[in-house]
């Protein structure tokens, strides 16, 4: 009866159930597909790739904790082709490096840029590995936000505030910041980049004003940072795998092994890659810090 007096509104109904449950199929298919299953022989040399800015540790944490607990994995090698990113994170993953030391051997290979926390992740390793034009260094941090006041101004927009310390809006895009705001955020940036340099000097086996001499935000080739002693040889990303796999004893032919694809479902896969980039190209006006490398800024 219902198909007869509404025919339009029935096949609506038919054709959103048929759609929805070969969804939930191919979720069930394509789940499989786009996250395979670990199979690890011996005598492995993990690699772990942290590609691009740091914003988020977690995914790299936990690559790093299942390399380090699986047996089969002999070392790590940490390819790093990155600019830096967040504080936080940064010092995470350096923390998760430390962490894998103490059961395997980490070697890092450096692409065409391991700069600023990309850096910062390197030295936690054993040893470094860089091509001789690696873009490296940029030891340093950066804070910095956009200033809105003139376009607020502009088109009679008026920001009311109320807050609970004079400092609690600092960085605020609506006004201009205050003396005494500019002497504690540099006081801040000061004591995040007093601890990139101690850990880094740290890490490195290497004196604490000779790093922080070197750790005026510029840039080194590889080359460079090798003679300088922030980074130990010179090769690619075979030649650190290599070296891993001398450093775990591994006897013969190394077998390079991957973390496996992060297992999602269709609609997680289709989202994904529907707002992948987009929220990079939103303006975010917000006060923040970060190791990373920004020519031009």
């Amino acid at each position: 009866m219902f198909s007869r007096r509404h025919p339009f509104l029935f096949f609506i109904l038919v054709f959103t159930a048929i759609s929805a449950g070969s969804l939930v199929i191919l979720s069930i298919v394509l789940t499989g597909v786009l996250g395979p299953q670990e199979d690890f022989g011996d005598n492995n040399v993990g690699v772990i790739e942290i590609v691009g800015t740091i914003v988020d540790s977690k995914e790299i944490n936990e690559n790093l904790k299942m390399f380090r607990d699986d047996d089969s994995i002999k070392a790590i090698v940490l390819r790093i082709d990155s600019p830096g990113g967040g504080v936080g994170p940064s010092q995470e993953i350096f923390r998760a490096i430390l962490k894998a030391k103490e059961k395997k051997p980490v070697i890092t290979s450096m692409g065409a840029l391991a700069a600023s926390g990309g850096y910062y992740a390197a030295a936690a390793s054993d040893g470094i590995m860089a091509n001789p034009g690696t873009i490296t260094g940029s030891i340093g941090v950066i804070m910095g936000y956009t200033n809105f006041k003139e376009i607020f101004q502009k088109i009679g927009l008026v920001p009311v505030v109320f807050k609970s310390g004079a400092f609690k809006d600092t960085g605020s895009p609506v006004r201009e910041m205050r003396a005494d705001e500019k002497v504690f955020l540099q006081d801040f940036v000061n004591k995040i980049y007093d601890q990139f340099v101690r850990d880094v000097a740290k890490t490195r086996k290497m004196n604490y004003r000779k790093v922080k001499k070197l750790a005026d935000g510029r840039i080194y080739t590889g080359s460079e940072a090798k003679k300088l002693g922030l980074v130990d040889r010179i090769g690619n990303l075979e030649d650190a795998v290599d070296w891993a796999g001398e450093l775990g004893e591994i006897e013969g032919e190394i077998n390079v092994v991957y973390p496996p694809e992060p297992r999602m479902t269709f609609l997680e896969y289709l989202t994904e890659a529907t707002m992948s980039g987009f929220f990079e190209k939103v303006v975010d006006s917000r006060l923040k810090a970060g190791y990373m490398f920004q020519p031009g800024e």
